[in-house]
């Protein structure tokens, strides 16, 4: 098929979709919405592109590629694979590719396919699945530990998307992770099933993130393993909605030079999260996932530690847990404790500044000591008992309040010491606090000037205009409208402009086979229709084309023929 007969067959099988389908289909071959394609000639001269073409072929699965080069010997590709390939614009309503899609294909594969991994054993081993089982337990608590980090701060992220040096530092140092690469493997984790998102410059605990958190371990595990199938790519999952075996995963999409490296890392998510053995194989609870159902989480149930839901309060504000302590009493007790430890027995510590900060988030005195005795094998010791009292005591000597009609914020305290320290305190200069009476003023927001109050240990609270506490929540959660925008509402401007473009498509189609001949100044035979009713074909060497007319020399009589557009039924090119 020619090329150029290549592009009028898409173009008309183009405008026969729907505009969910070549929504679909732009998203597939990465087309910029942007784009400032006219018609539907425009979109099918870039989709049969080369360059475009090469980009479209890397997501192929395996079965896709090797019908595609069968397709390329002459034999059509039908079917459910055949419907696939047509739908990326990879092979025309006869089954057959586009003469560019087989320049690719051929280009990146010049031997054919590589044979696929051989199989190897069927099943996981007594001792495999006791190391897979120690991962969960194990990753589980690591991944949970990333998200508390990034509550309290986002992790920053660099120009390609991936963690900083720096943020990876930090997760090892406050004990979530123990190497760089494993923090990155995490994240990279947290973000694929939605536990993580994004504002482009950072990382941040998604909503459904911070729910998981107080989720049982096994909970948080499920949910995490049917997420990390579902997310899987298409070129990975089998037919009944499982996955095929994973050594052939780096086979599984030949015309990608990244699939062996994605294929790597996507093992090494699933062996982290005790779905695959260290060899690559689903585990005994995981292998129901695999085939397409339910996760099996009895048969894991048994193998993970079981949780606790109390520990000791010591003199030394330490709380000890003699076991996993249940997710959700951890999460709390971390907002009033620093974690010192974890293992199986976890301990944690409190101090003055861990109280007010707990304060600081909602918490009172009377709250504090009602969840520790509840939790306390050992009662409330009366060291821990006095520093809540003394802590909830002093906390709120500053009130922090948004003035309505000034529209400034307002800090005040009782104690003229504090309020003269804050005035010359050099780090809060940037809230820019100025001295009015018997009172601070700010231009900064009050939520603003609480935080870097708060930072500096000054014992603030956050007051409404009647001057009761409010709750501040310093967590930043990612926004749920971060989520990808459907292809549908991505491309509805481009989609639109090609309908409106597209008008009468023989006429459209014939200029524009025009236009390349006046460019290349080709050698074109032109069939013009008379008056008369007859045709007559002119043998023109094409050089102008405006005002609806096409002009060219005629080569057989030597003279400057001018033809209008409307007379002129078909245009061939002079072999």
């Amino acid at each position: 098929m020619p090329e150029t007969s290549a592009q009028r067959a898409l173009a008309v099988s183009l405008s026969a979709r729907s505009d969910t389908d070549l929504a679909q289909l732009f998203a597939e071959r990465h087309i910029s919405p942007s784009s400032t394609w006219r018609d539907m000639f425009d979109a099918a001269e870039a989709l049969l592109d080369p360059v475009s073409v090469a980009r479209g072929l890397p997501a192929l699965s395996r079965d896709e590629a090797v019908a595609l080069l069968d397709a390329a010997e002459g034999r059509p590709t039908t079917g459910e694979i055949g419907e696939r390939l047509r739908s990326r614009a990879l092979i025309g309503d006869d089954g057959l590719p586009f003469p560019t899609v087989i320049d690719a294909a051929r280009e990146i594969l010049p031997s054919g396919i590589p044979d696929a991994a051989p199989p190897r054993r069927t099943h996981a081993t007594p001792e495999s699945t006791g190391a897979a089982s120690e991962a969960v337990f194990t990753n589980a608590a690591s991944l949970a530990d990333v998200l508390m980090q990034t509550l309290d701060a986002p992790l920053g992220r660099i120009g390609s998307g991936s963690l900083g040096a720096t943020e990876r530092r930090r997760l090892v140092d406050a004990g979530a992770v123990t190497t760089a690469a494993e923090a990155d493997l995490l994240v990279g984790l947290a973000a694929e099933v939605g536990l993580l998102g994004t504002n482009e410059r950072a990382w941040l605990v998604s909503p459904a993130g911070r729910e998981w958190l107080r989720l049982p371990t096994l909970e948080r595990w499920q949910r995490t393993a049917e997420a990390l199938r579902d997310a899987l790519p298409s070129a990975y999952r089998s037919t009944d909605g499982g996955w095929i075996p994973s050594e052939h995963w780096r086979s599984a999409t030949p015309f990608d030079p990244e699939g062996p490296d994605r294929a790597d890392l996507w093992i090494k998510r699933l062996v982290r999260w005790g779905l695959l053995d260290a060899d690559g194989h689903a585990t005994p609870w995981a292998l129901p996932l695999a085939e397409g159902g339910d996760v099996d989480t009895s048969a894991l149930r048994e193998l993970l530690p079981p949780e606790v839901d109390r520990v000791y309060l010591q003199n030394d504000l330490t709380a000890i847990a003699p076991g996993p302590l249940a997710p959700h009493l951890d999460v709390r007790l971390r907002s009033m404790a620093a974690r010192e430890s974890r293992a199986q027995a976890s301990s944690y510590r409190f101090s003055a500044a861990s109280i007010g900060a707990a304060i600081t988030a909602g918490e009172t005195a009377d709250s504090l000591r009602a969840f520790l005795t509840g939790i306390s094998l050992t009662g409330l010791p009366q060291p821990l008992a006095y520093v809540i009292e003394r802590t909830a005591a002093e906390h709120g000597r500053v009130r922090v309040t948004a003035d309505a009609q000034s529209h400034l914020t307002r800090v005040m305290t009782d104690d003229e010491t504090l309020l003269r320290s804050m005035e010359v305190d050099q780090s809060l200069r940037s809230i820019a606090l100025t001295r009015t009476d018997e009172e601070l003023v700010s231009h900064v927001s009050a939520d603003v000037v609480f935080w870097a109050l708060t930072d500096a240990h000054y014992p603030a609270v956050a007051v409404d205009a009647e001057g009761r506490p409010r709750a501040l929540e310093r967590a930043k959660l990612a926004s749920p409208g971060a989520t990808a925008t459907a292809p549908a509402d991505t491309y509805a401007d481009l989609i639109e402009r090609l309908r409106t473009g597209a008008g009468d498509s023989d006429a459209a189609w014939l200029e524009r086979e025009l236009d390349q001949a006046v460019r290349a100044r080709s050698i074109i035979d032109v069939t013009v229709r008379l008056p008369d009713g007859s045709a007559r074909v002119f043998r023109l060497e094409a050089t102008g084309l405006g005002g609806g007319r096409l002009r060219g020399r005629d080569r057989g009589a030597d003279v400057e023929r001018t033809l209008p557009l409307s007379h002129i039924d078909g245009v061939a090119p002079v072999e």
